[in-house]
């Protein structure tokens, strides 16, 4: 048995296709099907059910993938000693982001982390199922860290350290009958067409919670998977949206009013898999991470977490 077939084995167990999990390790689907028939010659057993439609593992496959990521893992930490030791960081760090994060300059934490740490490989992804997509791979070991909004209680299987926060307004066009208020009881917004992102993204999470606490009905209109363009939707008249502060400071086309009697706090969290500890390259970017939040300047419209962060 060895570590590269293991790898090929977590991989398709993961992606349950043998395509995507060549693409994933970088080789073609031949040698990824050969390494795991080796494999499955050496243990005696099938581990993955495969026909033209589907694959899935078998009872054997089950019972072998906790243990090979736990191999894995092993040997990865031994990697990474060596390398700590040698003077370089290697590897491949795989970050899941949202697909607008404007609390943190990602593009310049990202650069600064290459710099540092030339040796690392930084794979970026993004799903079309927003912060719950991102939590699913986390659990699933298909990324290493992600940088998520979840509000409400932990999901199992993740740590969460909060970077920031935003309180939600009500946004609407100037000129809007509602604009200019002081605010505005969630009671009231039952009536309105709403612009907001699909349900499973992080905005929407906040707002459906906060609607259905307050057991008031909302109609969503409109769905967009880019927070900013949905602030150009509300601009042009297509329909109010509940949008983080932070996004709307230096808007004079839109009119922002505070909804009273629900719970409107948007969290940015980075979030890591609480079941087996971070690699040395995740630890370093979690590091850089707090450093970079404590020089960066905090808009006013965010509350700032506690930027000491440490794996």
């Amino acid at each position: 048995m060895e570590l590269r077939q293991l790898e090929y084995f977590v991989a398709v167990a993961e992606e349950l296709h043998f395509s995507r999990a060549a693409t994933r390790l970088h080789v073609v689907q031949s040698a990824v099907s050969a390494a795991i028939r080796t494999l499955e010659r050496d243990l005696g057993a099938a581990l993955l059910d495969r026909n033209a439609k589907r694959v899935r593992l078998t009872d054997a496959g089950e019972a072998l993938l906790p243990r090979a990521r736990i191999a894995l893992d092993a040997a990865r930490d031994a990697r990474d000693a060596v390398a700590e030791v040698s003077g370089g960081l290697r590897g491949t760090l795989r970050i899941g982001t949202l697909t607008s994060i404007r609390i943190i300059d990602l593009p310049a934490l990202l650069g600064e982390f290459h710099r540092r740490h030339p040796g690392v490989v930084l794979q970026t992804v993004v799903s079309p199922a927003g912060s719950g997509g991102l939590v699913d791979m986390l659990v699933e070991h298909r990324l290493d860290l992600a940088f998520v909004s979840v509000p409400g209680p932990r999901p199992a299987g993740l740590r969460l350290t909060e970077l920031a926060s935003s309180v939600m307004d009500l946004t609407v066009p100037i000129g809007h009958p509602l604009a200019g208020l002081p605010s505005i009881p969630i009671g009231e917004l039952g009536g309105l067409d709403f612009i907001d992102l699909p349900v499973g993204y992080d905005n929407r999470d906040v707002a459906d919670r906060a609607f259905s606490e307050a057991s008031v009905r909302r109609h969503v209109t409109i769905e967009l998977t880019d927070i900013g363009t949905s602030v150009d939707y509300v601009r042009n008249g297509l329909g109010v949206a509940l949008l983080p502060r932070f996004l709307l400071a230096d808007d004079a086309g839109l009119s922002s009013i505070p909804v009273t009697g629900a719970d409107l706090r948007w969290p940015l969290s980075l979030a890591v898999p609480d079941d087996r500890a971070p690699s040395a390259a995740a630890r370093a970017l979690i590091t850089l991470t707090g450093d970079f939040l404590a020089r960066s300047a905090v808009p006013a419209a965010l509350a700032p977490a506690d930027p000491t962060l440490r794996a």
